[in-house]
């Protein structure tokens, strides 16, 4: 048993184990489609179960982040759940790039895994890229 509280779901903590520098891992809502390859990390229980924001909170508590990028459409369809995140990211010296949903959607194709939530907030998704702690 681990001794420290961090990530509990055992293929959650060996998917951020196993993240290097500049490996991308994309935190999803429950409809992002995940593209053939990407490794699924599917914490979808039920409808905003786990919510996104628990869940990207577990995430950058354990994985240094040196990008992330979102979808244009959430400053329009959900710009309450944007604040939310540029806040989490502002805390850890992270600006934010956007980029059109389709083109946020080939993007996550390189993620080395998607994470996804059972959050039903439209566009509610981050592909982190990760960094180095030294």
């Amino acid at each position: 048993m681990r001794r420290n509280r961090g990530t509990l779901n055992g293929q959650l903590a060996r998917v951020i184990s196993e993240v290097g520098h500049t490996d991308q891992l994309v935190v999803t809502d429950a409809g992002l489609p995940i593209p053939p390859g990407v490794e699924r990390v599917d914490l979808a229980v039920a409808e905003n179960l786990p919510r996104f924001l628990e869940l990207l909170d577990v995430v950058l508590a354990e994985v240094e982040v040196e990008e992330a990028l979102l979808a244009e459409e959430i400053r329009q369809n959900s710009p309450e759940m944007l604040a939310e995140i540029e806040r989490r990211l502002a805390a850890l010296g992270v600006t934010p790039r956007f980029v059109p949903h389709v083109e946020f959607k080939k993007a996550t194709a390189s993620a080395r895994a998607a994470v996804r939530s059972g959050e039903f907030t439209p566009y509610a998704n981050v592909l982190l890229s990760a960094g180095v702690v030294y």
